[in-house]
């Protein structure tokens, strides 16, 4: 009997750079990448276009389709977070020329792509107890990402939450002074105005507006030319730049507390998972900083949260990943 191979398309759509992956998958199940390419987001019109370039002119027969969208998908729609995009079911299939296609949050299909990483593909940063349970996903990077794995008591279930845009808590007298500075700026202040690259560039700035804190000059010359939360980055990490470096310590101070928030709000007994572009570029002031103290600090549930396993996640393209295993599930369902 011959083999038959079939294709999918996945997709992982950002405010920063988009990804295209074509897959194939065998009659076993067995999914092998065929070819992927990025693409830089805010020089499209829309997704369709990105969709239309990237399978033109070869025309590959694509079978099923899913695509990771920053936003909340609302009854097949979605208006996509930091760009001008409003896509949709009906434009998606028509671009892609197959009817199988499905619409996901980015961070539905980042927990879902988790589930098929391999050990060398995480950091583990709290063993913790291990459990069958829910797992929680957190990505900090344009904008601040939050899903989880629902455990139903045989497999996990991808599911998308908008927990990025609930509302900062600052937890010391340095943070309340952080969202007095941040609400000059906003009308409201959100997590996604702190845990993001743009809001490292604010707690930069918010630090370094008493006038008591230097910058290097090498830094400060970057910063006119480059961008800001590349550069603070790179600089904290470095220690080329004390205020740079506190930033980024107080950055994953605030981003480790918010990671425990998501474990309790959804009892991810099962691990929490932190992804996104910033955290691996930072990884190197992980241990310094207090972003597992953070984590763990909850009070009367401390015990609890040393009990949840905790990981970084290294593979850059898990939510891709996440995205090809859900076309191939279309795939299986037959529609």
């Amino acid at each position: 009997m011959t083999n038959m191979t079939q294709t999918v398309l996945a997709g992982d759509v950002g405010g920063t750079k988009t990804f295209l992956a074509l897959y194939a998958v065998d009659d076993a199940g067995h999914m092998v990448l065929v070819r992927e390419a990025p693409f830089a987001s805010p020089a499209y019109d829309t997704l369709e276009t990105i969709i239309r370039e990237f399978l033109h002119p070869r025309a590959e027969k694509i079978e099923a389709a899913v695509f990771g969208l920053p936003g909340p998908v609302l009854d097949g729609e979605v208006r996509v977070t930091n760009l001008p995009w409003k896509l949709s079911h009906s434009g998606l299939a028509q671009a892609v020329g197959c009817s199988r296609v499905r619409l996901m949050n980015d961070l539905e299909t980042t927990a879902y792509g988790s589930l098929f990483l391999s050990s060398n593909e995480l950091l583990t940063l709290n063993h913790g107890k291990q459990r069958h349970g829910t797992r929680a996903v957190i990505a900090a990077g344009t904008g601040l990402g939050q899903g989880l794995l629902f455990w139903d008591g045989v497999r996990h279930w991808p599911a998308a939450t908008e927990g990025g845009h609930t509302d900062f808590a600052p937890r010391t007298e340095q943070e309340d002074a952080l969202l007095i500075f941040l609400r000059q700026r906003y009308q409201r202040v959100s997590y996604e105005r702190v845990l993001t690259g743009s809001g490292l560039t604010s707690i930069f700035e918010f630090l370094r507006e008493d006038g008591k804190r230097s910058v290097a000059p090498i830094v400060d010359e970057r910063l006119r030319t480059e961008d800001p939360a590349t550069v603070i980055g790179e600089s904290g990490v470095s220690g080329a730049c004390p205020t740079c470096t506190e930033a980024v310590d107080l950055f994953l101070n605030i981003y480790g507390a918010q990671a425990g928030n998501l474990a309790l709000a959804v009892m991810a007994l099962g691990g929490v998972y932190v992804g996104g572009g910033i955290i691996t570029k930072l990884l190197p002031r992980l241990a310094t900083s207090r972003f597992l103290a953070s984590f763990f600090d909850k009070g009367r549930h401390s015990t609890l949260m040393a009990e949840i396993p905790l990981h970084v996640i290294l593979n850059p393209q898990t939510s891709q990943l996440g995205a090809a295993h859900a076309a191939k599930e279309l795939l299986a369902r037959g529609s």
